[in-house]
């Protein structure tokens, strides 16, 4: 990443991300002025929460039913529903983070990731970047790990980044955030889950989706597995035309998580939900 006092901004400028950005801003506004929304907002954003936490779910090699997340107490079973309990743990607890993640990000993944593990995850790997030699599981992403010092560093710089503040539209920053920490997997476990709650955190502390009604995970679950790490693999690249394909990929996300919100707001509005 640039050492540039805005280094996100020009990604702004590459070509097609403007064009993403005003889709996706639209996409939201048309959700935001659904009737439903005046009235029962609070029943759009936990509807959104538990299909955004499926969505990242199926995305690390879980993919349940709707209806069976819903259902479901117990979440220690066995591996898939360690996963699916881990991505509602964490869609419940980043909206608890948006006041810290500002002054103090790395603070914030460290949250998330212990509240990932819960109890699945046992020893001091829990809630800190990964030392020297440290195994990462990662069921999505096969790519190959950056050492420890390039984790501690690119770390160092996406936090000063967020810190900094900057005019790079929200889009921009959340898919910078989620590209990054699935590129470097900082964490023994569960780095996809924790990248789109990164991404989930900076779409809501952002002004853009402020009521967490746009599930981005669920966008990027609909858009499937192969065609996510396409566009992942654009972003390692570190090309202009993979950064932007990377950006528009996760704008797309956002207007799907939209349309379900907007699909969940027709629903209640006939009576049927």
């Amino acid at each position: 990443m640039s050492s540039a006092s805005d280094p996100l901004a020009a990604l702004g400028a590459l070509p097609g991300v403007a064009e993403s950005v005003e889709s996706v801003r639209k996409a939201v506004d048309r959700v935001y002025g659904h009737r439903v929304m005046r009235r029962r907002s609070g029943e759009i954003t936990s509807e959104a929460a538990l299909r955004g936490a499926r969505g990242s779910a199926a995305l690390s090699g879980a993919d349940w039913a709707l209806e069976e997340v819903r259902r479901r107490t117990d979440f220690s079973a066995d591996a898939e529903a360690l996963t699916v309990g881990a991505a509602l743990r964490l869609t419940a607890e980043a909206g608890q983070l948006l006041s810290i993640w500002r002054q103090s990000p790395m603070r914030v993944l460290a949250r998330l990731h212990l509240v990932a593990s819960g109890t699945a995850v046992a020893g001091d790997v829990v809630g800190r970047p990964r030392l020297a030699g440290e195994p990462v599981d990662e069921p999505l992403v096969d790519l190959p790990l950056p050492d420890a010092d390039e984790v501690a560093g690119r770390l160092d710089g996406l936090a000063r980044v967020v810190i900094a503040g900057g005019s790079a539209p929200a889009l921009v920053t959340a898919a910078v955030v989620h590209g990054e920490l699935l590129a470097l997997r900082p964490f023994a476990s569960y780095n996809g889950l924790v990248a789109r709650a990164a991404e989930r955190i900076v779409l809501i502390n952002s002004g853009l989706d402020p009521k967490a009604i746009c599930p981005a995970e669920v966008g990027h679950a609909e858009q499937a597995a192969e065609a996510y790490l396409e566009a992942f693999k654009g972003y390692v690249s570190g090309t202009a035309e993979g950064m932007a394909a990377w950006i528009a990929h996760c704008g797309r996300a956002v207007e799907l998580g939209a349309r379900e919100s907007t699909a969940v707001c027709e629903a209640l509005q006939r009576g049927a939900a």
